[in-house]
């Protein structure tokens, strides 16, 4: 059991990423994953009436966060990919919800775990897929050369 994590058992042919900065990131995509599925479900099931585009955004949120931790943990190099496909995405996400709650506050009654920015996580939405797609695409290039 001690091979895989240490790096010295059999050879399983997945791209470790859950190394060095890899192992941060999913530490961050973990407690993200918690925060925003507790959110979604505690404002779905409480008060999804009031402001259900919030509340739907904060499930998609969790859900997005929940994958990219599985891929990142899981490893390999389709793994790498589906979580370089959903970081970009989750970017996409972060940017258009942000510039709408800014544009139209009206919208959002109540917040997402993406409005403004994620200023409400203290802007760890907008930073945390640049980070992943920054350490996904280096993780690529390592193997390449491995």
């Amino acid at each position: 059991m001690a091979g895989p994590t240490t790096g010295t058992g059999p050879r399983t042919g997945r791209t470790r990423l859950v190394q060095g900065p890899g192992l941060l990131l999913v530490w961050l995509y973990g407690v993200m994953s918690v925060g925003a599925v507790s959110r979604s479900v505690y404002q779905i099931l409480t008060d999804f009436g009031s402001a259900p585009l919030a509340h739907v955004l904060s499930a998609v949120a969790a859900v997005v966060y929940a994958f990219i931790t599985y891929t990142l943990v899981r490893g390999g190099e389709t793994a790498r990919r589906a979580a370089l496909v959903c970081c970009a995405a989750e970017l996409a996400g972060v940017l258009i919800v942000g510039t709408w709650t800014l544009v139209e506050p009206s919208a959002f009654p109540d917040s997402t775990v993406w409005s403004e920015y994620g200023m409400g996580y203290l802007f760890i939405p907008v930073l945390l897929p640049v980070t992943g797609m920054l350490w996904l695409r280096r993780a690529r290039g390592r193997d390449a050369t491995a």
